[in-house]
């Protein structure tokens, strides 16, 4: 079985960077997904895709459910035997952790494969300044950077960005747009091997970050200007500093998935959902008041 793991802050694109590695290589995986809160949101997504995913949640694979994580690890190989295990992280996951852990477990029969980490353009600076050395160790560990949301990036943008990368990880090559990739490259992610796991020094000090997560279930919203309306008060701070919410729900018999990344938020048609639901990340939230915004 071969590892791939699929590192990046949170609201990166780590998920949507799945799906394209899937429709792209034609590949069966199952998918382990960490995510960080109590509510699970991307596993739903992915398996819409007819991808099997196997969930960890309310914790974190690096710290608190690193035996969990080591034990279905070794039930997925033992049970499924998947060419393929595609490993994504919580986004407040640190990479180096997530590769010494695997190490502990590793044998004959498991490979870990390249790492690589996603890199929101948008939000590098400010992630750097907040997350610190938490935030460098995704991109020092990784051994392909991939920048998402670059399409409306000037080219001068992406010049800087790739400076402060490169500074950070000087052997790792950056690709600014994946989707462009050609199949080659793609399926190269999938046979490169990571000599560099078995001298990775991991920091046992270093912890996640303090954050905290709100997760609501029986969304009810009326109207896509009152989604609108609802991730405005959350970019402007109205309910504690929120870094993410993400989540979907059906508003006018159709379906529709809703992302908030540092200010910019995203609306867009998806699949029926088994129910309608959403998680808000972030620190000094007021629970109960965003749980009243989401059901009125």
């Amino acid at each position: 079985m071969k590892i791939f793991i699929v590192s990046g802050f949170l609201g990166a694109g780590k998920t949507t960077f799945i799906q394209a590695l899937s429709e792209k290589t034609k590949k069966q995986f199952v998918i382990m997904e960490n995510e960080y809160g109590e509510t699970g949101i991307d596993g739903s997504l992915l398996e819409k895709d007819r991808l099997k995913v196997w969930e960890l949640t309310e914790g974190c694979i690096c710290c608190s459910l690193k035996s969990d994580f080591a034990s279905s690890i070794l039930t997925i190989a033992n049970s499924l035997n998947p060419e393929y295990l595609i490993v994504e992280p919580t986004g407040v996951g640190m990479l180096s952790a997530v590769i010494n852990n695997i190490r502990k477990i590793e044998y004959e029969h498991i490979q870990v494969l390249a790492p690589v980490t996603i890199v929101d353009i948008h939000c590098m600076e400010e992630y750097l300044k907040t997350f610190g050395d938490f935030y460098k160790d995704q991109i020092r560990n990784a051994s392909q950077i991939i920048l998402s949301k670059t399409e409306e990036a000037a080219p001068e943008e992406l010049i800087g960005l790739r400076a402060v990368l490169h500074n950070l990880n000087p052997q790792a090559p950056i690709i600014d747009s994946y989707k462009s990739q050609p199949i080659e490259w793609w399926d190269a992610l999938l046979a490169s091997s990571d000599d560099r796991a078995k001298k990775l020094i991991f920091d046992e000090g270093n912890q996640i970050p303090d954050l905290e997560n709100v997760g609501i279930t029986d969304i009810r919203i009326e109207s896509i200007e009152g989604l609108v309306a609802r991730l405005s008060a959350l970019m402007q701070n109205r309910f504690g500093t929120v870094y993410r919410v993400k989540g979907y729900a059906p508003i006018n018999g159709q379906w529709a998935r809703f992302d908030v990344v540092d200010k910019q938020y995203k609306i867009e048609t998806c699949h029926a959902m088994d129910e309608a639901k959403a998680i808000v990340i972030g620190k000094n939230l007021q629970k109960d008041s965003l749980k009243i915004l989401f059901r009125e």
